[in-house]
């Protein structure tokens, strides 16, 4: 069994509920968000450099506030360094080619239709319509 900092980490990422232990606001502020991910606070500042997609809004008091899309980036991101050994450089890349496979998935489904298709769809549901009230 290996022992260490890294085990312990490992061992704490896999144990943490990640969507279960997020309670339902709309902002947090970096210390409720360091004790939900049991990250330190300038490990959060650090990584907001580093990963470009982390970007908390600031009050007008300079507060951090922390979305839940940004809380759970944070775990995701605890999850590959700690959990999987990733380095930075290699969870940045990691992220940012998910984002572009998450954004290719919903192009898919919001491919415009051209006129001629659109009328050929509407010939077809007149025909199954005719159809219908033919047998009725």
């Amino acid at each position: 069994m290996p022992r260490g900092r890294a085990a312990r980490a490992a061992r704490l990422i896999q144990d943490s509920p990640r969507e279960a232990a997020i309670p339902d606001k709309l902002y947090y502020r970096i210390g409720e968000v360091s004790e939900l991910t049991q990250t330190k606070a300038y490990v959060l500042r650090y990584w907001e450099t580093e990963f470009p997609t982390l970007r908390p809004v600031k009050s007008k008091s300079g507060h951090r506030l922390y979305r839940r899309k940004d809380v759970e980036l944070i775990f995701e991101i605890r999850r590959l360094l700690y959990g999987k050994g990733f380095t930075i450089a290699g969870a940045r890349k990691h992220l940012a080619s998910n984002e572009k496979n998450a954004a290719e998935q919903t192009n898919l489904f919001q491919s415009p239709l051209d006129v001629a298709e659109l009328k050929a769809i509407r010939r077809e549901l007149q025909t199954v319509l005719t159809m219908l009230s033919r047998k009725c």
